[in-house]
């Protein structure tokens, strides 16, 4: 096997714009599922609560499974135009769409018929989600293999993201609310109310379709298998594959961290704001400051990172949430201290987020480098299944937490001592543990070193 030569066709901005469209539009449809869907289940369908959440959970559950089963799938999968991945965010686009309106709508059926109606659907939607989420995480590798344009694309996605969080918190409320009338009275649910969920959905599955075919349209994949060997690789071999690469292991690792803190702080920033500072409007400018400092660090990252490399950035993205929760550590009652914290948070989430996608792109060349085949798509959906479980792991670690300590939902803002210390735990120095050894595993996920080792075997082969 040859090393191919750097493409010299430089990515533009309109396919940058293109990555950033796809995580803008489906950070805001899946903003508004979170804020409405369980409400719609229990409030307009009538479900009752305890099958309202598990429809959620066997939803989770699938969307974590299906991921390395699609993705082994497209890795084994070639479209008659030689593309391996990028037609994927052409046909799943429409199909998404509709399963978005589709589970706002009320078909009028019994209450069982409902239910697995709700369970199918919400199965449908989220492997045509992760067929979906191939094109737009593998394509960073595919669409070139020069390291700057491969960081400038994980930038514009992380960019595209932070906005689509602050678009969606901000106007699909206002899309629900005002524009279509619905929600205003959260003791009495309506057939208005459901119109205007139904009519939300609607604008939702639009802005899905342009995110989509916006990425599509834009995109190109010009890496090519140096090899042509196109022999079916077993699932297993695949596994093989991705564990005898070190820089995997702890950048798998590091996700996981990565993904564990933000989820947390992300969901105990209102608790802090509702019960510490007994002023649930105060969650605004702490994540205020999260999601500008976020942008910007997207925005300015690139040349940083060429001066001093992956690894050391990935240690930065650590060290700097934890020098960060000190001043909150030993001042938990300061809104000073908790927006630093925020600042912190969104920085190092921010530059963790960018390298651990470019490392991505990378393992996919080193498993070529190796092995003689790529399967970008197995390694992306095995970042995103690992991403899932830390979501899954955060949510335990709070829901015992708060449980231990007594957590007491109709005791309001007046919670004991024992549960403000454990919010203020999991905004402080519970983080701070994880973020030193995310840390410590950045130390260890040298992906560039070891992408050089195995090229230059390749070079004295």
């Amino acid at each position: 096997m040859s090393i191919k030569e750097d493409i010299k066709e430089r990515i533009k901005l309109p396919e940058k714009l293109g990555f950033m469209a796809f995580s803008t539009s489906s950070n805001i449809v899946f903003n508004f599922k979170s804020l409405y869907y369980l409400t719609f289940l229990k409030m307009i369908l009538k479900i009752p609560v305890f099958w309202a959440s598990t429809i959620l959970t066997i939803g989770t559950i699938w969307d974590a499974i299906n991921d390395p089963l699609i993705g082994y799938w497209s890795v084994n999968h070639k479209f008659k135009s030689g593309e391996k991945i990028r037609p994927l965010a052409l046909y799943f686009a429409i199909p998404w769409a509709i399963t978005i309106i589709l589970m706002f709508c009320d078909f009028g059926l019994s209450q069982n018929l409902t239910i697995i109606i709700c369970i199918l659907i919400y199965l449908i939607f989220e492997a045509f989600y992760t067929f979906l989420s191939i094109p737009y995480n593998s394509m960073g590798a595919l669409a070139t293999n020069n390291d700057e344009d491969r960081r400038s694309i994980n930038s514009f996605r992380s960019l595209g993201g932070c906005l689509g969080s602050g678009i969606g918190a901000v106007a699909v409320p206002i899309l629900v609310k005002n524009v279509f009338g619905g929600l205003k009275n959260s003791d009495i649910y309506t057939s208005d109310d459901a119109r205007a969920l139904l009519y939300t959905a609607m604008i939702m599955a639009a802005i899905c379709l342009f995110g989509c075919l916006t990425h599509y349209f834009t995109s190109k994949e010009r890496v090519k298998q140096q090899d042509d060997n196109e022999e079916k690789i077993s699932f297993v071999d695949t596994f093989k594959m991705l564990f005898s690469i070190k820089s995997w292991i702890f950048n798998m690792l590091f996700i996981l961290c990565y993904g564990i803190n933000t989820a947390i702080v992300m969901n105990e920033v209102n608790d802090y704001a509702a019960y510490i500072l007994k002023d649930s409007t105060m969650a605004t400018p702490i994540l205020a400051f999260y999601l500008v400092v976020s942008i910007l660090t997207a925005i300015f990252i690139g040349g940083l990172d060429k001066k001093i490399g992956h690894k050391n950035m990935m240690i930065i993205a650590g060290l700097s949430q934890v020098i960060t929760r000190i001043p909150f550590i030993l001042f938990p009652h300061s809104l000073i201290s908790v927006c630093i914290l925020g600042v912190g948070t969104g920085l190092g989430s921010t530059i963790a987020f960018i390298m651990f996608n470019t490392n991505r792109n990378n393992i996919s060349d080193i498993v070529e480098f190796k092995f003689k085949r790529r399967i970008d798509s197995m390694v992306s959906t095995c970042d995103n299944l690992i991403t899932k479980l830390a979501e899954a792991l955060a949510v335990w670690i709070m829901g015992i937490g708060l449980a231990m300590a007594g957590y007491n939902a109709d005791l309001g803002v007046n919670q004991t001592l024992s549960t403000q210390n454990t919010i203020i735990a999991l905004l402080g120095w519970i983080p701070a543990i994880i973020c030193l050894a995310m840390t410590l595993f950045a130390t260890k996920a040298d992906v560039l070193k070891e992408y050089k080792d195995e090229q230059a075997k390749v070079l004295n082969e």
